[in-house]
């Protein structure tokens, strides 16, 4: 179930935070749930903040040659993209929008735009930290630029929308066992790492990275 929510500006989505781990099987249905009921009418736009205990999910484009060591459970996630790890550490927002409505910089139906509009709220939040988030060309999801050279990335993207209603969203890496990405290749690419909120020194707390997402969200979808 997702938990009660609470707005941080009228007319905005619902901002609701689990505590402790959720299991992903559960976390699914729930949002499956929630998006069916914001099509009907029956329920409000949320995010959904939450952790995950330690999972690879796999998106509609995973090959299984990526999965390279199962040592945790998997799962088919539904999501466009490829194999992903949730763990803790790690915060993960489940976006449930209804895009037939315009969103701030995001117009009505325009899935483009809207997976554009999350790499926009990622990098806003980082910047929160002085980190310098970055898009590439080819590849979704947020990077990062180690002194050197080296590209790793600290935030992924993974979405779904069915008749216009959004679920899945971005996980950002805070304080995951970044050795735990090693079971998979993750999002396809093996050229580039991953990386963390502390593993760049910034050792912000999860509630910390929440008011930052929370800051960020207006600048892009308000």
């Amino acid at each position: 179930m997702i938990p009660e929510g609470s707005t941080h500006r009228q007319g905005g989505p619902a901002w609701c935070v689990s505590p402790g781990l959720v299991p992903y099987p559960a976390a699914l249905a729930a949002m499956e749930t929630r998006a069916a009921a914001i099509r009907d009418g029956e329920a409000g736009e949320c995010v959904w903040l939450l952790e995950h205990p330690p999972s690879y999910t796999a998106g509609t484009s995973a090959r299984t040659e990526d999965l390279r060591d199962p040592r945790f459970p998997t799962y088919a996630a539904g999501r466009g993209g490829q194999w992903t790890y949730h763990g803790p550490g790690q915060r993960t927002a489940y976006v449930m929008l209804d895009l037939q409505q315009a969103h701030g910089s995001v117009p009505a139906r325009d899935l483009r735009a809207y997976v554009h509009g999350l790499e926009a709220w990622m990098i806003r939040a980082l910047d929160r930290f002085n980190i310098r988030g970055e898009r590439r060309e080819g590849r979704v999801g947020i990077w990062v630029v180690r002194p050197g050279g080296a590209e790793e990335k600290i935030g992924a993207i993974g979405v779904r929308i069915t008749r216009w209603v959004t679920f899945h969203g971005i996980a950002l890496n805070v304080e995951p066992d970044l050795g735990h990405f090693a079971g998979i290749v993750p999002c396809g690419i093996a050229e580039h790492g991953v990386t963390s909120l502390h593993a760049l020194g910034i050792l912000a707390t999860m509630e910390e990275v929440d008011a930052a997402l929370i800051g960020a969200w207006d600048e892009v979808f308000g």
